[in-house]
């Protein structure tokens, strides 16, 4: 907790810098805005609103609970030609398809994950099996990901999020699947399976738990309150949950995001994102060495308007940190379970 030393992430065969000290030194860099309070419950000028009409002339419906519809400036489209070969090695491109769509959590723009009902919560959850599923038949790699406010990139404050799923495994997911699947090799038990047992009988790195699932500050976190969410059983894919599991996947997910806000007295910002075992073809393959998982990366620091900048050393040598993560768990392991709000 006092001096620096480096911690091992086997998850990406990486290593972070910890230097607790460093969070004591006095800040005279960039303040960031809060996000805004006044959000507008429904707009018509908002292109994710029920009935708003969308940037390439598309009208939404009127829709209740979540929607899904496909992203008006993908990033990746599923017709597109395949680059030519290349003249040398160090010049190297490949093919890339895939589908990019959008999910609206909720008809209120004003309403994030932490406020909705676990009802509503648990419809986000199903949407995401629903959309893994369809999009999994088809594509190696489904992602799943949440940008939520400004400071992440965030342009619509609008509660949703994005899913692509892609021709190609990206680099995240080819660096998990070699990592655990060594680790499988070498030890008989899936990584992430192990790791989750080991954190729930330390409970040092602990933030919320259930029956079902733990929330950990991950002993090799990167960012100053980043969490890992994990199953406490053996399960590959997002899909594969249970009914029950996917109740209690709801209920630590409110419980996290709530502890997320009340940190600092603001709509956190964080990017968020499952990952799981390969798809497409992948499905008739042995993922045992798999095991669900999502990533909570949130930027704040110090209050709602310092955050921790990877910059520097963290671009040009290795990740850095600025207080424990054991620090970390403990302060959000210790708020209120109740909204600020």
């Amino acid at each position: 907790a006092e001096h620096q030393h480096v911690r091992y992430n086997p998850l990406r065969d990486d290593w972070v810098l910890v230097s607790a000290h460093r969070v004591k030194r006095p800040w005279q860099g960039q303040l960031e805005k809060p996000p805004p309070e006044d959000v507008p419950r429904w707009d018509p000028k908002n292109p994710l609103c029920p009935g708003a009409t969308r940037a390439n002339g598309e009208v939404n419906p009127k829709y209740e609970g979540t929607f899904v519809f496909p992203n008006d400036f993908p990033a990746l489209q599923p017709d597109a030609p395949e680059p030519d070969d290349s003249d040398h090695p160090l010049f190297r491109a490949a093919p890339a398809q895939g589908v990019c769509k959008v999910m609206c959590f909720h008809p209120w723009s004003d309403l994030t994950l932490p406020l909705m009902s676990l009802p509503e919560i648990r419809a986000v959850i199903d949407a995401w099996a629903e959309l893994a599923t369809e999009l999994g038949a088809s594509y190696p790699w489904v992602q799943i990901f949440e940008n939520k406010g400004a400071m992440m990139g965030c342009s619509n404050p609008h509660p949703h999020c994005q899913v692509w799923a892609s021709s190609f495994l990206p680099n995240e997911a080819r660096l998990e699947d070699q990592t655990q699947r060594q680790h499988l090799s070498q030890h008989g038990v899936p990584m992430l399976l192990e790791y989750a047992e080991q954190e729930a009988r330390r409970k040092e790195r602990l933030v919320v738990e259930n029956a079902d699932w733990l929330v950990v500050v991950p002993y090799w976190a990167t960012w100053p309150y980043q969490t890992l969410l994990l199953p406490r059983r053996h399960v590959c894919r997002l899909q594969d949950l249970s009914d029950s599991e996917r109740d209690s996947l709801a209920s630590v997910m409110q419980r996290l995001l709530i502890k997320y806000d009340n940190l600092f007295e603001v709509s956190f910002p964080y990017s968020m994102g499952w990952h799981g075992a390969p798809t497409g073809t992948y499905l008739e393959e042995d993922c045992r060495h798999w095991q669900l998982h999502a990533h909570y990366y949130p930027p704040l620091l110090r209050s709602a308007t310092i955050r921790k900048f990877m910059v520097g050393y963290e671009m040009l040598a290795q990740a850095q940190r600025d207080l424990t993560p054991e620090q970390a768990a403990e302060r959000l392991r210790s708020l209120p379970e109740v909204h600020y709000k």
